[in-house]
């Protein structure tokens, strides 16, 4: 086990409670009283402890209310304890407000429903758990939508929308959340239950008078002329010559004045047709300053990104900052041809319209994924939120732009603005030392300085996330000491015991306080895997994560992708990659989570992780949980007994070389029902799996038979080609040779370590993968491609072998040689024409390929074979070991039923089911008695 893990070092305070006496008794009672769930464990703490912000508090616990009964029995309890109540729903808040040191109530598990859709009156009833998207998904048969859409729109919630008063890219068009609210339903810090609407409807006691005696103030205290005024609290949303609107006022109070239970929200229509106009210019400065021109011809965005986080191909226009102009029409023809006429009239260096559904969703991806890329600079620096949302008046957006990169400049620090051009609206992460008490500072005189410059300019120093602890401690700079002070008597009117998120908005906590890096350790943790991304730093690859939660999405395989199945599966947040790196950075803090690489909670929270890679390539940060899985499992079992699962199926290369020769007569004896199921409880298999059928010939045994050929290509052996389907094996020598590539096959025992990785017996793959290279080293001196058929093999020689092996150069050479069937075809033989198959195809990219290999030869070589049709996203949900495993068949069903096996029953009759993985092919088998191919078989197929 690491020296260092759960060694934090000499670092203060560690940010919250820990279990007493006291916390035991608060857990009792509220059991006693409360419906929901009520969890005090370490598990449920360590998920809480912080949102997507720099903080970090811990809770004493969790309760997920039922109904709004539940959180008026809660809030009691806590009342009369004297302990802090914190609201939480898909915790992406960006300023810390989403963290609290008492009781958090989550939203998400129970209070998540529609209650009703009125569409005449174009209005929704919602409880605060429900996800944006889900609310767009169930109106959008009707032509409408909820206006204001944040980035996070797949898994944020309306209660936390509500709470932030969030806005998003279509805030131009539709306003914020709070121009989108009728009514709110809430139990105020009181205990008292308000129906908020306009007027003075529901006001609590009080607020009536307290208006009346600050009428002054009010009026003026407020900037004007600043659509993204978010910072602080509405007040002056009470004022008679606003309308008086005490729904409006809650808006963006983060949890401070009471807890949201229901709300009615209005609904926009949508435009029929969209054409996105992007529109390139030499800086961000010159894209803001030709924003504000643009408002004019009612767009529904004006968004700005600069190049900086912008990665390769990404296919946008000349320039070195552009704008994300969305227009709308009646007709596809009309929106076309307003974003023409908008195109002529903003001049820009150059332009593109794209009016191609799945064109657009690519180009708006790049700007949703900008909250999770800007926090890593190009050079890899770490890159934080604090200042992540400023707004200024638009026509002043040009100048602070460039005044903010000077003051960046004069602190030493880099930073990637982009956002929401059209409002004023500037997001930006920036390399901050939050570590060292020097750069701890240094993040304080910024962000004082920063207050200074948004002020000036006349801004908000929030237009979207809130204030949290990032900025309310500066409230003062923006609005004066009078109207801040007046913030406290507003809170006092709604939660006069101060038991609503303390520290947030009214009398906050200093924005250096809390910072979740604290509590790290200050020395790098031992580990086996090298992290090069990371600098070797177990640590710092934990703090990738930085929880924008787009693991956290319930679209099955969105956009293609593959992240999070097992979240999609459960729901929970333990089984989210997100959530896995919470408990992760818990256990190498060591407060909450004590056990360091023994800890059962973050085994537990691992355990139905299925190892499929997605989070690498569709965690806007990279977040690998695969390899932190394995990580853990080294260590943890290091010296211990091993589950059986890792015994039979970490051996499984070695147990098929050994049973290779008594093929046959050991699946006869599968066969005997009693019998299997003795050697399926024996070795950790699920009772539901049938046990995989060994070939009679293995792939080796049937080349030895063939006459040697000048070679052009490695043909990689693994263990799952080799001994369970030697027929793909067969089929690519087959193709390959049909396109005159000769092929060579390893003479010596060679394994990509797939199996011993995922099982975390590291040692072993090491070794295993050492033996590898002495095996292969002749023919990688000779410099040929090495085609690998099984994309998880594939993959694991790409990314855990260079990674496992740092300091052997053969291993980087190895993993620059691997190719996968398709590419090999390309790379070898980019004139040779594959046989025309025409036929429509199903069945699912494997998820290795998709998150490390990519898929875009396969694509190439499947249109120019005629097999038509996309396949699937997702995860198959057997991912090599996991599914076999028992305890494991629930979820790895769930996986499949997400995507795979309702695309596979959908399919025309006679399509071809295509699955390149053992895995997936097995899935498929045993779950649809369905005989899927690898892409190899099926061209070899048409060659006659």
């Amino acid at each position: 086990m690491g020296d260092d893990v759960g060694d934090t070092g000499d670092v203060g305070e560690a940010g919250g409670p820990g279990r007493t006496g006291a916390s035991g008794a608060l857990e009792r009672e509220l059991r006693a009283v409360v419906r929901g769930e009520v969890d005090f464990s370490a598990g449920a703490r360590a998920l809480t402890t912080m949102d997507a912000s720099n903080y970090r508090r811990v809770p004493y616990g969790v309760v997920a209310p039922r109904d709004a009964e539940d959180v008026a029995a809660a809030l009691a309890v806590c009342r009369e304890h004297g302990v802090p109540v914190v609201p939480r729903g898909g915790g992406t808040s960006i300023a810390g407000q989403a963290t609290g040191t008492g009781v958090v109530l989550d939203f998400t598990r129970h209070l998540r429903a529609l209650l009703s859709v009125d569409v005449e009156a174009r209005t929704a009833v919602v409880q605060p758990g429900l996800v944006l998207d889900v609310l767009r998904e169930a109106v959008r048969p009707y032509g409408l939508t909820f206006g204001p859409d944040p980035s996070t729109h797949s898994r944020c919630t309306l209660g936390g929308m509500i709470g932030n008063n969030a806005c998003g890219s279509h805030s131009v068009a539709y306003g914020t959340t709070a121009d989108n609210v009728h009514g709110l339903t809430v139990v105020s810090g009181a205990g008292e239950l308000l129906r908020l609407g306009r007027g003075w409807t529901g006001a609590p006691a009080g607020l009536r008078e307290f208006v009346g005696q600050n009428l002054a103030a009010l009026r003026t205290g407020y900037p004007q002329d600043l659509p993204r005024r978010i910072s602080g609290y509405a007040m002056d949303a009470l004022l008679p010559e606003r309308g008086t609107d005490v729904a409006r006022a809650f808006c963006g109070s983060e949890g401070t004045l009471g807890v949201l239970t229901e709300a009615t929200v209005r609904l926009v229509e949508t435009p029929v047709a969209r054409a996105l106009a992007v529109l390139g210019y030499p800086d961000e400065s010159a894209a803001a300053e030709a924003a504000p021109a643009l408002l004019p011809y009612g767009p529904l965005t004006v968004e700005g990104m600069a190049a900086d986080l912008v990665r390769e191909g990404a296919g946008l226009p000349r320039g070195g900052a552009w704008l994300f102009v969305e227009m709308g029409g009646a007709t596809p023809a009309e929106a076309l041809a307003r974003a023409r006429e908008l195109v002529r009239t903003a001049a820009p260096l150059d332009a593109a319209v794209v009016t191609d559904p799945a064109g657009q969703r690519a180009l708006w991806r790049l700007r949703e994924d900008a909250a999770g890329t800007a926090t890593r600079m190009p050079d890899g620096t770490e890159a934080w939120p604090g200042w992540e949302d400023c707004a200024v008046p638009p026509a002043r957006l040009g100048p602070y732009l460039r005044e903010f990169r000077a003051l960046l400049g004069e602190h030493g620090l880099r930073g990637t603005p982009y956002g929401h051009f059209g409002d004023g609206c500037v997001h930006v992460r920036i390399d901050f030392d939050l570590m060292s008490a020097a750069g701890v500072a240094r993040f304080r005189r910024f962000s004082e300085e920063l207050a200074d410059l948004v002020a000036a300019h006349g801004g908000s120093l929030s237009g979207e996330h809130g204030d949290g602890q990032a900025r309310a401690e500066l409230l003062p700079k923006m609005y004066g000491a009078e109207l801040v002070g007046l913030f406290g008597q507003f809170k006092d009117v709604w939660d006069p015991a101060g038991l609503l998120n303390p520290g947030i908005l009214a009398r906050p906590a200093r924005l250096d306080e809390n910072l979740r890096f604290a509590v790290l350790p200050r020395r790098p943790v031992d580990v086996e895997f090298g992290y090069p991304q990371d600098g070797g730093d177990f640590s710092a690859a934990v703090r990738r994560c930085v929880g924008v939660a787009k693991c956290r999405t319930t679209e099955a395989g969105s956009g293609g992708g593959v992240m999070c199945p097992s979240f999609r599966a459960t729901g929970e947040e333990a089984h989210s990659t997100r959530g896995r790196a919470r408990l992760l950075h818990e256990m190498l803090a060591g407060e909450v989570v004590t056990g360091g690489w023994r800890s059962p909670e973050v085994r537990d929270a691992l355990d139905l992780c299925l190892s499929c890679k997605g989070c690498r390539s569709d965690c806007p940060v990279g977040v690998d949980m695969a390899t932190y899985k394995a990580e853990f499992l080294h260590h943890h079992y290091r010296g211990r007994l091993r589950p059986a699962s890792h015994y039979a199926m970490g051996w499984l290369p070695r147990w098929l070389r050994l049973a290779a020769p008594w093929a046959r007569v050991l699946n006869a004896l599968a066969r005997v029902r009693p019998l299997a199921a003795l050697v399926k409880r024996l070795a950790g298999i699920a009772p539901e799996r049938g046990l995989p059928v060994l070939a009679g010939e293995t792939f080796r045994g049937w080349w030895r038979g063939r006459a040697a050929e000048p070679a052009g290509a490695v043909l990689w052996p693994d263990t799952f080609t080799n001994h369970l389907s030697p027929e793909v094996g067969r089929a690519a020598v087959r193709v390959l040779e049909a396109a005159g590539v000769g092929v060579v096959v390893p003479s010596g025992r060679v394994c990509c370590g797939l199996t011993y990785v995922s099982t975390g017996q590291l040692t072993r793959a090491r070794a295993v993968l050492r033996r590898t290279l002495d095996a292969v080293e002749p023919l990688l001196d000779r410099g040929l491609p090495v085609v690998v058929l099984e994309p998880s093999c594939a993959a694991a020689l790409r990314t855990d072998l260079p990674e496992l092996l740092p300091d052997d150069p053969r291993a980087a050479r190895l993993a620059a040689s691997v190719r996968t069937f398709a590419q090999a075809l390309e790379e070898c033989a980019p004139r040779w024409t594959p046989p025309y198959v025409g036929r429509a195809v199903v069945g699912q990219t494997h998820c290795h390929q998709h998150a490390v290999l990519g898929d875009a030869a396969e694509r190439r070589l499947r249109e120019r074979a005629g097999l038509t049709g996309a396949l699937s996203g997702g995860c198959c949900g057997l991912a090599g070991n996991f599914g076999f495993e028992r305890g494991h068949w629930e979820v790895s069903v769930a996986c499949a039923e997400d995507e795979l096996l309702p695309a596979v029953r959908a399919a025309a009759p006679g399509a071809e089911v295509l699955a390149d993985g053992f895995s997936c092919r097995t899935q498929l088998e045993q779950l649809a008695g369905r005989r899927a191919r690898h892409l190899a078989e099926v061209l070899a197929e048409g060659l006659g």
